[in-house]
């Protein structure tokens, strides 16, 4: 059985309703450190170390299992976000966010015994529109702290939609893992029927 390295309700949900059978343990890695040592590593990149990283650490505790790690990551500007430490920063990020464009990087890795088997990454381009305090406020209201462990603060299948005008990319990368190609690792690693 799969071994998904992430305590995400996202990704947890995208798997089960695609059939895939799995167990959820979150990898328990200093993301901020790694990524610190990537430094000025292209997004893509980041997002691929990050979700190796995860499905490494917990293959370790597992022999024979295969895992899957997955990681997201925004740039908008030129700045790289992660998740917000606090309501406040959440806000901070709304703030920048507002009418820019996002780019959302999601990367999934599989690991079996310390061996990368299969990585890719993927991008979505979100279009933020112009963001009122006042429904900042009102939207950390209903969203916090559930947008906690978001990047970009946001879950696109709740009212995190209000904050785009458009969105152009796969639906799986912005909901954090591309999980197309994903499926397609896992069937070519014999992991589900072909």
């Amino acid at each position: 059985m799969l071994i998904l390295a992430s305590q995400s309700a996202s990704r947890q949900a995208m798997l089960a309703a695609a059939g895939v059978p799995f167990t959820a343990i979150p990898a328990r890695i200093d993301e901020r450190a790694l990524e610190a040592g990537l430094g000025d590593a292209p997004a893509p990149a980041i997002a691929t170390a990050l979700a190796e990283a995860k499905a490494a650490a917990v293959a370790a505790l597992h022999p024979g299992g295969l895992v899957l790690g997955s990681d997201s990551l925004v740039v908008c500007a030129g700045r790289r976000f992660d998740k917000p430490r606090d309501r406040a920063e959440a806000a901070a990020h709304l703030a920048w966010f507002s009418g820019r464009q996002l780019e959302l990087h999601s990367a999934a890795a599989l690991v079996r015994d310390g061996t990368v088997l299969w990585s890719a990454a993927s991008r979505a381009d979100l279009a933020v529109r112009s963001l009122g305090s006042g429904f900042v406020d009102a939207y950390l209201d209903h969203e916090w702290p559930a947008v906690a462990g978001c990047v970009g603060v946001f879950r696109i299948e709740g009212r995190g939609v209000q904050l785009f005008e458009t969105i152009a990319g796969d639906h799986f990368t912005v909901l954090g893992m591309p999980l197309l190609a994903v499926l397609g690792a896992l069937r070519g690693l014999g992991a589900l029927p072909a």
